[in-house]
């Protein structure tokens, strides 16, 4: 595995950075990783890391350059800071920016194509976007948050979307969690949702304390398995 930072272009001349991971024996198909609200972190990078290690070409976009650049935070120090980001954030042009990266990784050389995202906490609420845009072929939603507050959205997802809901998360209380379900039940063809009983928000989060071993792997299996069969199967 490579990794390095590099730089995106947006139509309108902007640059900011992603972090790239780039397998020593590609697939051919790409993921973009989305954040959660602490910047791209060695957490966030290690999942990229994990995705290029199963072959697939992984992106990071940093999406608080607009207000910080380089964004790195501790989940626990930092809370107060990475509250005030994700309130700071225009969901409408984190979005954009992850199709600016989804765009590189397609172009790399060895690329078949096709792009899945995967997104945590707050880039949850973002794959769980991304999967109604042209350009994203799978997406997986790691306890999204707000999703509850889109529903009226779930119809336009146009690619297979997995949403991950932890059943004990504080951000997404039992009544939202039945809101998902039922919005969620006539794209069964599309949408399909996971319950994990007894862990809270952040359980696949590496070195968190509320870090549960068993929902993480599960979650991290299927979610794999998603974007091997839309993302290197179907090239």
């Amino acid at each position: 595995m490579v990794a390095s930072m590099v730089t995106l272009r947006t139509e309108a001349g902007s640059s900011f950075d992603a972090y790239l991971a780039r397998p020593e024996r590609p697939n051919g198909a790409g993921v973009v990783v989305l954040q959660e609200i602490f910047g791209v972190n060695a957490n966030m990078r290690s999942v990229a890391d994990a995705l290029a290690a199963a072959g697939f070409t992984a992106i990071v976009p940093d999406l608080f350059w607009r207000q910080q650049p380089g964004v790195e935070l501790d989940s626990a120090a930092d809370l107060e800071r990475a509250t005030e980001l994700m309130k700071g954030l225009n969901l409408g042009l984190a979005v954009q920016d992850a199709l600016w990266a989804a765009n590189y990784v397609r172009t790399l050389d060895g690329a078949n194509g096709k792009v899945g995202a995967v997104g945590y906490c707050l880039g949850g609420k973002l794959a769980y976007l991304l999967s109604m845009k042209a350009g994203v072929d799978a997406a997986a939603s790691y306890y999204g948050v707000g999703i509850q507050g889109a529903l009226d959205q779930m119809g336009a997802v146009r690619c297979p979307l997995m949403l991950h809901i932890a059943e004990e998360d504080q951000l997404c209380p039992p009544e939202a969690q039945a809101a998902i379900e039922r919005a969620a039940e006539p794209h069964s063809n599309r949408v399909e949702v996971l319950r994990y009983p007894g862990v809270g928000h952040a359980f696949a989060r590496l070195g968190s304390p509320v870090f549960d071993q068993q929902s993480a792997e599960r979650a991290d299996t299927v979610t794999s398995e998603l974007f091997r069969t839309h993302l290197v199967g179907a090239a």
